[in-house]
């Protein structure tokens, strides 16, 4: 990743550097560094300090807290990549004896596994982990709060199960599968369990006086997978390109997408904010804008990692506080000052290379009964489904190979698109998931269930 500050204009980069400034005075934080990434690479770098001459860098340590949780899912997604696991599978099947075995991986990667929020015990994130040795110690007798699969309930419990499992699998501790299989690849080299010099400390500020006190920094043991790194925004900067992207030396493309779909229902109080869980990340919509990532809070320590995926725009913001500033949606503002002010271009457009004949014969407008549709055949080999009026299922459908499609989003994912042809080899309809579209409202030629009225349309008479 290369930085240049000239990408961005110089009103955007002087917007930006208000906004961490606002939020390092007014959230009372004795240090705030951040980044923001477009189209891939870093662009700006900014930082305000409590202490004179000692303001952080891109090369700077910050604790991440749960940010940790979206590197150890990505640990798991590179498992079920391999074929060593299905998301489906429940845990007892690959980690048995834990007493939430009923929970799939993809319930623990969501939180819908109905395990606790926290470890047993005292409050692990200020006390050692050698208190913690074993998972029974981490779960307690009564691991569950709900029943499995119903409802999101934020667990650190289950990245500490989800951590057992890569190490159950890959017979090595999670820390070195991590370094092996994500860090190193990705040149994450600041990226840490401990803290590696130069790297801020964490504090605790007074909710009414303007003085501090130093956190304890510990080791959290099992509970590592959960909420242990340290990172970097040059390093996170990083991480959050490939989050938007992938990389197949790590994670395909079509995999971190998968991450960043919903996959957890929402509160009712989550609906109206707009916000839910993926795989391992946090979705939410703002402002009319698709963003998603994850926070951190650990004491000490406050972070956050937000992309906008439609604008192409990342941004990370780390500080060294136990609360008061808040640091995701900072993050959030600082996509929206970059995505306003200085609009994704797109790439040109370009047509497809070649095409099937009896593909394009399937572009343009079907009805489902009376509502009308247009397909459309996009650059990238895929069909676009939407509706004429603007509003109502829509979904893109990926071939088969074998003339059939299925469909990738909303009500129609996973539903099979096959074209149903005469007896002359003309198109009769098309059979999405048992809908018929044909070529005019109520086709009489067309075999609609329940048959059309041979009298045909008319007025009231």
């Amino acid at each position: 990743m290369t930085t240049s500050q000239q990408e961005l204009l110089p009103a955007t980069r002087r917007a930006l550097l208000h906004r961490v400034a606002v939020a390092q005075s007014e959230g009372r934080t004795p240090s705030l560094a951040a980044a923001v990434v477009r189209g891939g690479q870093r662009v700006w770098d900014g930082a305000r300090t409590s202490v004179e001459g000692h303001a952080p860098d891109e090369n700077t340590q910050y604790r991440i807290g749960s940010i940790t949780k979206t590197f150890t899912a990505v640990l798991v997604l590179r498992l079920r990549d391999e074929g060593l696991i299905d998301l489906g599978d429940p845990l007892e099947k690959h980690l048995p004896g834990t007493g939430a075995g009923e929970a799939t991986i993809a319930d623990l990667l969501a939180h819908t596994g109905g395990l606790a929020a926290e470890s047993t015990g005292p409050w692990w994130e200020r006390t050692p982990g050698t208190l913690r040795p074993e998972l029974a110690d981490v779960l307690g007798e009564q691991p569950l709060r709900h029943p499995v699969g119903r409802r999101f309930h934020y667990s650190n419990t289950g990245y500490t199960l989800l951590g057992a499992l890569v190490e159950e699998l890959r017979g090595a501790p999670w820390e070195e599968v991590l370094r092996r299989e994500v860090l190193e690849p990705l040149g994450l080299e600041r990226t840490s369990v401990r803290p590696q010099a130069p790297h801020a400390g964490g504090w605790a500020v007074h909710p009414w006086a303007d003085v501090m006190l130093p956190e304890p920094t510990e080791d959290y043991g099992r509970m590592e997978p959960a909420g242990q790194l340290w990172s970097t925004t040059g390093d996170l900067a990083r991480f959050a390109a490939f989050l938007a992207r992938g990389d197949d030396r790590v994670l395909s493309e079509r995999s971190v997408r998968e991450m960043r779909t919903p996959a957890a229902p929402a509160e009712a109080a989550d609906l109206g904010d707009g916000a839910t869980y993926g795989l391992g990340m946090q979705i939410l919509h703002r402002d009319g804008r698709l963003l998603v990532g994850h926070s951190g809070s650990v004491p000490g320590f406050l972070a956050g990692l937000i992309i906008g995926v439609e604008d192409d725009v990342a941004a990370v913001v780390l500080t060294n506080c136990t609360s008061g500033c808040p640091v995701f949606t900072v993050a959030a503002d600082l996509v929206r000052i970059v995505a306003d002010a200085e609009p994704r271009i797109p790439e040109p457009w370009r047509p497809l290379r070649d095409v099937d004949p009896a593909t394009l014969e399937l572009a343009g407008p079907w009805y489902w009964g009376t509502n009308g549709f247009a397909l459309r055949l996009t650059a990238d080999g895929l069909f676009s489904l939407e509706p004429l009026s603007g509003t109502g299922r829509r979904t893109r459908l990926r071939p088969n190979g074998d003339g059939t499609w299925t469909g990738l989003e909303g009500y129609f994912a996973g539903e099979l698109l096959r074209v149903v042809r005469r007896d002359d080899g003309t198109v009769d309809h098309l059979d999405l998931g048992t809908f018929v579209f044909t070529r005019e409202p109520y086709d009489d030629r067309a075999a609609v269930p329940g048959g059309v009225d041979p009298a045909g349309w008319r007025g009231i008479g």
